[in-house]
């Protein structure tokens, strides 16, 4: 008897969500990107880490904090995957760059420059890179003084956009 209330409270909630999702300034649409999350794979325990900490700054109605958490999810993603060669290719790429390590390369490399590197390496497409660098626009928006404040719907777009990136580079490899 009590299993059965209690199935049946979670297809309540669940048919609740749902409905409620469709709504543009519901946050119930939260639980919908939360599920979206929830299907990627390939995600590491640190940016796992950092795509929740995202979640939790929607919940919180800390829009521009989301942004800055999950584009750092993001960027470790990316340096993971070009480093998944030992970074043969990247050095091949780019000579240039005096680096040992992925600590290094973070510290002495810009993201932008990161980005660019990844169309080099042949894990993005130019279009790909040109979007990515939006985003990192974006995300610079958030993380320093300006007068960009964006809502749940775009705090909810840039993580799913970002989840989706991620999900196009999983299959790729150098």
């Amino acid at each position: 008897m009590i299993r059965e209330w209690l199935k049946r409270a979670v297809a309540f909630e669940e048919a609740a969500h749902k409905i409620l999702g469709e709504h543009e300034s519901a946050p119930s649409r939260i639980i919908a990107l939360d599920k979206t999350y929830s299907e990627l794979q390939a995600l590491s325990i640190n940016q796992d880490d950092l795509f929740r900490q995202a979640i939790r700054c929607i919940e919180s109605e800390l829009f521009r904090a989301a942004h800055v958490m999950v584009w750092a999810a993001f960027m470790d993603f990316l340096e993971e995957k070009l480093a998944s060669d030992g970074m043969t290719k990247l050095k091949i790429e780019r000579p240039k760059w005096t680096f040992t390590s992925m600590e290094e390369l973070r510290e002495n490399i810009s993201e932008y420059q990161i980005i660019e590197a990844a169309r080099a390496v042949n894990l993005c497409t130019k279009t790909q890179m040109k979007a990515l660098h939006g985003l990192l626009n974006k995300r610079n928006e958030c993380a320093h003084p300006s007068n960009y404040y964006p809502e749940l719907n775009e705090a909810l777009g840039y993580v799913s956009e970002l989840i989706q990136r991620i999900k196009q580079l999983s299959s790729k490899t150098l």
